[in-house]
């Protein structure tokens, strides 16, 4: 065989298999658990790590009551426009009677919290551990931290009825397409889904509409946003399809053996104090 003839093929190899990172102590849960394979036991771990942290997050927000989840930017600070209309949206909807759920962090998450807390109403965040510490603003009335951004989003979309989202980045994207997504394949029901902010979406909606072109999405898929800058328009929108549609759902029954009628006062008293 000439030095330029194609060599033939290699014997096969078993594939190696390289270990994930070391576990340096202050690495964050979720880094190691989503580096690659580790040995059975310690996959073993960090499931017991994840349930324990999904059955926190139940009983954390079992009575919180139909809540509305507000995603945004965590970046815009009070007396920027966007921050003024998270503020509204959230006193609106405490007005409706539902209770506020964010990610519980700065920027809009601050903003929708303090509009529902001034109004009365009542406040969940569901916040998460970064590198960066993100510090619960001070208008939330029931907090929670999570390790893992995947049991979060479960408990931003379980416990929501409607979703509105403001201007923001990646993470804000993440969060709408992954409700867009829910709604879309029935995994939950057809909740609204609320587009803050014409001007600042208007690209997202081109690039939607393109999809409905190249035929990646159905143009039916369009209607499960509204976009708007009308908070008016927006609680219509929310009463219309929640209020009446689906009506409210009542507060589950605490039961006392899980400690659970001792968690329902204090939200109640929490409530009563704002």
């Amino acid at each position: 065989m000439s030095p330029d003839s194609p060599s033939s093929p290699p014997p096969d190899k078993p594939v190696e298999v390289v270990p994930a990172q070391e576990e340096v102590p202050g690495t964050p849960p979720e880094r190691l658990f989503l580096a690659g394979p580790r040995s059975r036991w310690r996959e073993f771990l960090s499931v017991l790590g994840i349930l324990r942290e999904f059955i926190r997050g139940f009983r954390a927000l079992h009575f919180v009551g139909p809540c509305v989840t507000v995603f945004g930017s965590a970046r815009f600070r009070d007396g920027h426009p966007f921050y003024e209309l998270a503020q509204s949206v959230g006193a609106r909807l405490a007005q409706l009677g539902f209770t506020v759920m964010t990610g519980g962090g700065p920027g809009i998450m601050e903003a929708a919290s303090r509009g529902a807390h001034e109004a009365g109403g009542y406040t969940v965040g569901c916040n998460i551990v970064l590198p960066e510490e993100q510090v619960i603003n001070p208008y939330v009335d029931c907090s929670i931290t999570f390790d893992h951004f995947f049991i979060r989003k479960v408990m931003l979309v379980k416990y929501s009825y409607a979703f509105v989202v403001m201007p923001g980045g990646l993470g804000t994207m993440d969060e709408l397409f992954e409700a867009l997504v829910l709604i879309q394949t029935k995994k939950i029901e057809g909740f609204p889904v609320v587009l803050m902010g014409k001007e600042y979406y208007a690209p997202l909606i081109e690039l939607m509409k393109q999809m409905v072109a190249a035929e990646t999405i159905d143009k039916p898929d369009l209607d499960l946003l509204l976009v708007t800058d009308s908070i008016d328009e927006a609680m219509s929108y929310i009463e219309k399809h929640v209020i009446r549609n689906f009506g409210l759902v009542e507060t589950p029954h605490a039961l006392r053996v899980l400690g659970e009628e001792r968690r329902r006062r204090r939200r109640e008293q929490a409530r009563k104090a704002s």
